[in-house]
């Protein structure tokens, strides 16, 4: 059974760690930094033998030159030059195989341009989404376009709805207070936040989400419901799902 594990690193981080139960080896995604990584794999014996890279962010990136110097695990990231280290180079449709589980690589700009996310169809699924789709929330848009974040998103809204959504960082109680902002008839907005809230206050994660719990929770997942549209149309255009996408998002940047 592949088992995965939030090490909480930098100040609102998860860097990711797979492991089957059968083996020692285990495999980390977009490591920010490496101590924290260091000491979890030291303190449970577990060598370190895969790295996933969604982007070129440094939070996402900068544990890699350490981790390859003391474990020289394989490197699977985007085709992005500038990101040192990476030894395979993955895009849209690829397939890899990591910790006896296939997964399928999607291009996810929007983020940046080079982003990408891993999925993987098991028992349960997996999604391993870096800075494109958080808990009721999306990623900044730095270097894409609301289109081709809006892709993305309705490329993840139509995977299963049991789906568990690994996303990169903590962010989730400021995404739901948006999301009450802009679905404000959604009772599951509403139950979600006070959840999280309780978890945050135990220090616990509130990820990972499920695309399920998505579909009821994230706005960026229902600018086609009517709650949201008119919540969007007292901010910006919702002339359609990407115009209230598009507006959804600029309207989250000042919020």
């Amino acid at each position: 059974m592949l088992s995965v594990t939030p090490i909480p690193a930098l100040s609102d981080n998860y860097i990711w760690l797979l492991r089957q139960d059968t083996s020692q080896e285990v495999c980390v995604v977009d490591p920010g930094e490496a101590l924290p990584v260091i000491e979890f794999l030291e303190r449970e014996s577990l060598s370190l033998s895969t790295i996933l890279i969604t982007h070129h962010h440094p939070d996402h990136t900068d544990g890699l030159g350490e981790l390859i110097r003391r474990y020289t695990p394989r490197v699977i990231g985007p085709n992005n030059p500038s990101i040192e280290g990476i030894d395979e180079r993955v895009g849209d449709g690829d397939e890899i195989r990591v910790m006896g589980r296939l997964f399928e690589v999607f291009e996810t700009p929007g983020h940046t341009l080079d982003h990408i996310s891993y999925f993987t169809p098991g028992i349960p699924p997996l999604l391993f989404c870096g800075d494109t789709l958080f808990c009721a929330g999306c990623g900044r848009l730095f270097e894409g376009t609301p289109e081709q974040m809006h892709k993305a998103l309705t490329r993840f809204a139509a995977l299963p709805e049991e789906t568990f959504v690994f996303a990169a960082h903590e962010y989730t109680l400021a995404n739901l207070r948006f999301a009450n902002e802009a679905d404000p008839e959604n009772p599951d907005v509403k139950h979600a936040l006070t959840e999280c809230e309780k978890a945050r206050a135990l220090d616990r994660p509130t990820l990972p989400s499920t695309i399920g719990r998505e579909l009821k929770i994230n706005p960026y997942l229902r600018v086609n419901t009517e709650s949201v549209r008119t919540a969007a149309s007292k901010q910006g255009s919702i002339d359609d799902d990407l115009a209230t996408f598009a507006t959804l998002r600029e309207w989250k940047n000042r919020f």
